[in-house]
């Protein structure tokens, strides 16, 4: 018979690959920027922000925080050296004014986290209080990461138009919200079981938006009106 601990390790490797694809998902993004050597309107801020997510993550998995959560440590670790190169490629096409703000931003976030791990090191002094700080850091950081795509669902409902929130994306963030919650469920992990049942119920109201308004989309409306694109970046736990 499987045993809890095998099951954990079946869901938590769907649950990486999973991730991993939604990690993968602004490829199209970059590589516009790229050819025409130019960041135009897109935004550098979800990158750079799901980057501080997975460092949070990360450590939030490590032996001396949490026990068994390699595969959240695995899949943060991928997804931080992608969001790496994301902004890396922003930077490299951004204008002076721009990348001027993206240092600054990486500077907060470095100089946040060192305050983190200082904080959690010396002030904390066993795993409980410092699962419980660090859990509580990473689901903040989660639910702003998944009420990110409140705007999007606005603009499905205000125009009837499900044009900006494409199906596949919106089905893999409910599957990976799912994934990661039965993950936490198996050993009761409130820390990764409530911001990714949000996760998981963002995802799931998106489908159903999509499902009333697929049908009054108009298949003849702009495809280039970039202002209008929205990228959400998602963790991966």
């Amino acid at each position: 018979m499987t045993d809890t601990g095998t099951v954990r390790t079946i869901v938590g490797i769907v649950g990486n690959v999973i991730s991993f694809l939604l990690f993968l998902s602004p490829i199209p993004t970059f590589v516009r920027i790229i050819k025409e050597k130019a960041v135009k309107d897109f935004k550098s801020d979800p990158y750079v922000a799901t980057l501080l997510n997975c460092a949070m993550w990360i450590f939030y998995g490590l032996p001396f925080i949490t026990h068994d959560n390699t595969l959240v440590v695995t899949i943060n670790g991928i997804g931080f050296v992608i969001e790496c190169i994301y902004v890396a490629i922003f930077f490299i096409f951004s204008p002076g004014k721009k990348k001027t703000r993206i240092i600054i931003e990486l500077l907060i976030e470095v100089i946040f986290m060192v305050i983190v791990i200082l904080i959690t090191v010396f002030a904390f002094h066993t795993m409980k209080t410092r699962a419980l700080f660090i859990g509580i850091l990473c689901i903040i950081f989660n639910v702003f990461m998944y009420s990110s795509p409140l705007t999007v669902m606005r603009m499905v409902i205000k125009t009837k138009s499900v044009k900006y929130m494409p199906f596949y994306l919106s089905l893999a963030n409910f599957t990976n919200g799912l994934i990661w919650v039965i993950y936490g469920l198996l050993d009761f992990d409130i820390n990764l079981v409530l911001p990714n049942g949000l996760g998981a119920l963002s995802g799931l109201i998106q489908l159903i938006l999509y499902g009333i308004y697929c049908r009054s989309t108009k298949s003849d409306d702009d495809d280039d009106v970039s202002g209008n694109r929205s990228v959400v970046e998602l963790s991966s736990t």
